[in-house]
């Protein structure tokens, strides 16, 4: 209801404006105890994924947290799990704005934000700040100006950063908003990423005293031979889970409206059906070898019940808060607990 009333006010701002001061009011909701105000606790419904212990199959995507700075606030909407990032080595300040914008006409973003980011440095800072003890996944990139062939060491430089305090790892190959780097999903250069990061990750379950799991991020413009291709390279190199998916470089559904030629990738309502088809896809080629987390186009408890029948282990919401506010979070997760969902 309080979010019913404030999106108007909100829609007034530009996105990136309007971003910022919700997650300050939540923030500030958070430290006068009022969270449960925004969105009513969630239900016990655990799931074990990637030999985690999940209170509940809903988490934030990551994108919303770039920097971990709204960790706890955001832990205590009812979410299962969280994911911060996409962090990169150093600091990087994105594209030029404005680089979000709203299709309200069609529930649907466009950004093309670019990784920007304080660098992992600062990220474990606010980490280590936070009180939330849930599953906290860390969403690892490259620099925009790291060459594409020295990506590998950006990758291992935030992995080595972050295992100590992440839940898991999420390795994000499938942003459209940095050049050339969904050219890492293609086979000779993802077989090459993962065998990296796989032996890098025998060396630091060695050091820490644990596996942490990982997880791999892919984009939706894929076709039904490359996700093929992908999912055997996953399993060979013993990937955790698969997250399906990024935004999408398509504008299907879009077409002729306001905002709908801004580059960028489109996520929300219009990505949805593809985003299912890859999730579905994918629980064929993986043949339960391993789980799929399943982003985009999740706007109601109906739509994430599609993602977990076709496939799906866990969802993440972004744009459908965005539209429908952190009362979707709770919707979610009583539908997922009943079997079933209604809009």
């Amino acid at each position: 209801m309080l979010y019913r009333l404030a999106r108007p006010f909100l829609f007034q701002l530009d996105p990136e404006s309007a971003h910022r001061g919700t997650l300050r009011a939540l923030d500030i909701a958070h430290r006068l105890g009022l969270s449960s105000l925004i969105a009513a606790r969630a239900p016990a419904s655990p799931r074990k994924v990637m030999g985690l212990e999940f209170p509940n199959p809903v988490g934030l995507a990551a994108g919303l947290d770039k920097n971990g700075e709204h960790i706890d606030a955001l832990g205590a909407l009812g979410f299962g799990f969280i994911e911060i990032g996409t962090v990169t080595p150093r600091p990087q300040p994105g594209n030029p704005a404005p680089r979000m914008f709203r299709i309200a006409q069609a529930r649907a973003i466009i950004n093309r934000m670019g990784f920007n980011n304080d660098g992992v440095e600062r990220l474990l800072v606010n980490v280590g700040r936070a009180h939330y003890r849930g599953i906290l996944g860390i969403n690892i990139g490259k620099n925009f100006d790291t060459p594409l062939d020295r990506a590998a060491d950006d990758y291992l430089y935030c992995m080595r950063k972050v295992y100590s305090v992440a839940s898991y790892i999420t390795v994000n190959i499938s942003s459209p908003n940095t050049a050339n780097l969904r050219q890492l999903q293609q086979t000779e250069e993802l077989g090459r990423l993962l065998d990296t990061l796989a032996a890098e990750r025998r060396i630091l379950a060695d050091r820490h005293g644990k596996r942490v799991p990982l997880a791999v991020k892919i984009a939706p413009d894929l076709t039904q031979a490359e996700i093929a291709g992908m999912a055997a390279l996953f399993v060979e190199h013993g990937i955790d889970a698969v997250i399906a998916t990024n935004t999408t470089i398509s504008r299907e559904g879009v077409e002729g409206m306001p905002n709908a030629d801004q580059a960028g990738g489109l996520s929300g309502a219009p990505l949805r059906a593809r985003s299912t088809e890859i999730v579905r896809q994918l629980a064929t080629a993986l043949a339960g070898h391993l789980p799929i987390i399943a982003a985009g186009g999740i706007l109601s408890a109906a739509d994430a019940c599609e993602k977990i029948a076709a496939g799906a282990s866990l969802v993440q919401l972004y744009s459908g808060l965005v539209y429908t506010g952190p009362a979707l979070i709770g919707k979610v997760v009583e539908a997922l607990a009943r079997g079933h969902g209604k809009g």
